[in-house]
């Protein structure tokens, strides 16, 4: 019997038709008039205006540039720990400095009471990260950083296409950084975008992804290039390329009648077989509203790592998302204490989830977790 794959890209002959015309037809395989068009389509799909939406090659460059454009080198960001490393590297990368805080055990999101304690006078910015594609209480996310004076960038990786109160996630708010690479909610191959409707975020966004060439995007959107140009600010090669767009637009065009709606149904289908099993506990969320990317769940009394084996032996994929940053080398190796956090981490398994899964092989998956709750 084949494994049941924990993640995977869905992409087809849709795809690399699209691929082929510009590798083939167009001929340009940098940034030009397709990533314009990707960038179109996706303020158009979240409601904003043209222009508000910037593509990078990644989200993790998406992350890093949009915190380059709002805080200086060495102000403080406020990050939950429980993140994957992309985000600690990518602000660190921005000059800024990641201060690990907690996670509501609840939803696995930003924990604004412990944040609260770690503010100091060098914070300028606070990162909720939208886990499992869960933004939480992004309102009260909100108003505690307008009674603090702070700039908001949410890393939204794995939140495309979700809403929050009924409104999409980047149609709204401050800053907002999207990833789109091989087994997020759409893929473009690699990539990533910053929506935001701050001109000057904007505008620092789109100089910085090409090196910091200034007014460099438009000569590129126009099949040209800058020649004569200044550069006041650093940059760096992060630009979305054509080919990459043309994957993207066609898998945003899946999204709302293909994707999304497996995603939800499979995700309501775990919920309704785990939810029964003693010895596991599931994170609050509001499927429907929310896509989920990813299948979590927390495995109580000290078992994650004895049903990881059994799933495996029973061919089922699974992932920990994530080690905290904070228990790693270079952001601290655990000098500070995060408990919640850290018990959250212990209990952690992401099951398979994805839109070429099968609702017979979540049975499978929900039969071997029975099973080894059964035996144990």
């Amino acid at each position: 019997m084949n494994n049941v794959r924990l993640a995977r890209s869905i992409v087809g002959e849709r795809e690399a038709a699209a691929v082929a015309q510009i590798l083939i037809g167009d001929g340009y395989l940098g940034m030009g008039a397709e990533v314009q068009r990707f960038e179109t389509e996706l303020a158009a799909f979240l409601g904003v205006p043209a222009g508000h939406v910037v593509c990078v090659n990644s989200g993790t460059a998406a992350v890093m540039l949009a915190t380059q454009a709002v805080v200086s080198p060495g102000d403080e960001v406020l990050v939950q720990s429980l993140t994957f490393v992309a985000t600690f590297q990518a602000l660190q990368a921005a000059g800024a400095v990641p201060v690990a805080c907690e996670v509501l055990p609840e939803t696995a999101t930003i924990d604004l009471a412990d944040a609260a304690r770690r503010i100091t006078p060098r914070t300028r910015a606070i990162m909720p990260v939208h886990y499992a594609s869960n933004p939480g209480d992004l309102d009260a996310i909100y108003r505690f950083a307008a009674e603090h004076g702070l700039r908001v960038i949410e890393d939204a990786a794995h939140a495309f296409g979700c809403t929050h109160r009924g409104r999409l996630i980047g149609s709204f708010g401050d800053v907002q950084c999207f990833s789109f690479d091989g087994i997020k909610n759409i893929t473009s191959g690699e990539g990533g975008a910053v929506v935001s409707a701050d001109p000057l975020v904007l505008e620092r966004v789109k100089d910085a992804r090409l090196l910091g060439i200034e007014r460099d995007t438009e000569r590129r959107f126009a099949g040209q290039r800058s020649w004569e140009f200044d550069v006041k600010r650093p940059g760096h090669r992060c630009h979305m390329s054509n080919v990459l767009a043309a994957i993207g637009r066609v898998q945003l065009q899946r999204f709302a009648g293909e994707f999304a709606p497996q995603r939800v149904a499979l995700a309501r289908r775990y919920r309704e077989l785990l939810a029964p099993i003693p010895g596991l506990a599931l994170f609050a969320t509001d499927l429907g509203p929310i896509v989920p990317h990813l299948q979590p769940v927390r495995v109580l009394g000290g078992r994650r790592d004895a049903l990881r084996a059994h799933l495996q032996a029973a061919g089922v994929e699974t992932g920990i998302h994530y080690k905290p940053n904070h228990l790693l080398t270079l952001f601290g190796g655990g000098r500070i204490s995060l408990p919640v956090t850290e018990q959250v981490y212990g209990e952690l398994l992401s099951l398979p989830l994805h839109p070429g899964l099968q609702p017979a092989d979540v049975e499978r998956v929900c039969t071997a977790v029975r099973d080894f709750f059964q035996s144990n």
